[in-house]
């Protein structure tokens, strides 16, 4: 299925955002993601090639420069994927709205045009991120990888592609997990990170924690309220806060982001000043941060 695009969306940039470790480049210019049981392949059109004896070719290639071509069915993207990545949101009107209030949130802003935050799910975004504390995003990407490998539900899809030769897992449910033990945890590469997931699992499995109800808490009880599970601190609670329940004006800070915070913001938190916009321009630093 073909859609069109016209916001601000690109693809590579959203893998090395570091907000996802399941995001796969299976084939150049062909990208796999995955959420709950779900998905899909995305590619872009190239733009048509254009000639001066056709001036048709440059309304096609206007045209192609927001296309795309996606695995999955229309009532799949429209109930799924565009929920995922957040196409409610119109992230060129919030890069034109924002900009001008620092010159290195502007560059940032403009190096980083085409992420988008996704919605993720809720329990693979805590387990995620507390694996994420003091590992690089592609040994992240290899725990959770082999945490969804071990525990996981096999996907079998009809539009996997040749390129993609592996096998899919979805990334387990806290249910599925229930049995783990700090053995098993360790085994996917968790280290003395293995304790808090297991006391995550305990406390979603025991009711403790419901992941679902507390998306109605207000962004400042939400915050504490993840905080109640071992290893989850301010920079992974402001995490689960952007990546899984939307709460926008969560900006969490990491090295990346306090060196930036040092280094060109005179060692003041310049968050605030962007109110509901925060963890958005946020992410636009931390890529131009990682990536420029």
């Amino acid at each position: 299925m073909n859609i069109t695009i016209t916001d601000d969306f690109d693809l590579k940039k959203i893998q090395l955002s570091g907000q996802c470790f399941r995001v796969k480049e299976v084939a150049p210019g062909i990208f796999r993601f995955i959420t709950g049981e779900n998905v899909v392949y995305i590619k872009k059109f190239e733009e048509a090639h254009t000639t001066e004896k056709n001036p048709k070719d440059n309304d096609r290639k206007k045209n192609s420069a927001n296309t795309y071509e996606v695995s999955c069915s229309e009532e799949e993207w429209k109930s799924i994927w565009e929920p995922y990545f957040d196409f409610e949101r119109n992230y060129a009107d919030i890069c034109n709205k924002e900009r001008g209030k620092y010159a290195f949130s502007d560059k940032a802003i403009d190096f980083g045009r085409g992420l988008r935050i996704l919605k993720q799910d809720k329990w693979e975004m805590l387990i995620s991120f507390i694996i994420s504390q003091r590992k690089s995003i592609p040994a992240i990407s290899s725990a959770v990888e082999a945490v969804s490998r071990k525990f996981g539900t096999r996907i079998t899809t009809a539009g996997q592609i040749q390129q993609d030769d592996t096998e899919i897992y979805a990334f387990p449910t806290a249910y599925q997990m229930a049995t783990a033990t700090l053995e098993d945890l360790k085994e996917c590469g968790l280290g003395y990170r293995a304790p808090y997931v297991l006391d995550a699992i305990r406390k979603v499995c025991n009711g403790d924690i419901d992941l679902e109800a507390i998306d109605s808490l207000d962004d400042e009880t939400l915050f504490e309220k993840l905080m109640e599970v071992h290893g989850v601190g301010k920079k992974v609670s402001n995490c689960i806060c952007l990546f899984a329940y939307a709460r926008m004006g969560r900006a969490p800070v990491d090295v990346w982001i306090e060196r930036a915070i040092n280094e060109e913001f005179g060692g003041v938190n310049p968050f605030p000043e962007y109110g509901e916009n925060a963890g958005i321009i946020q992410q636009y630093i931390f890529y131009y941060q990682k990536n420029a």
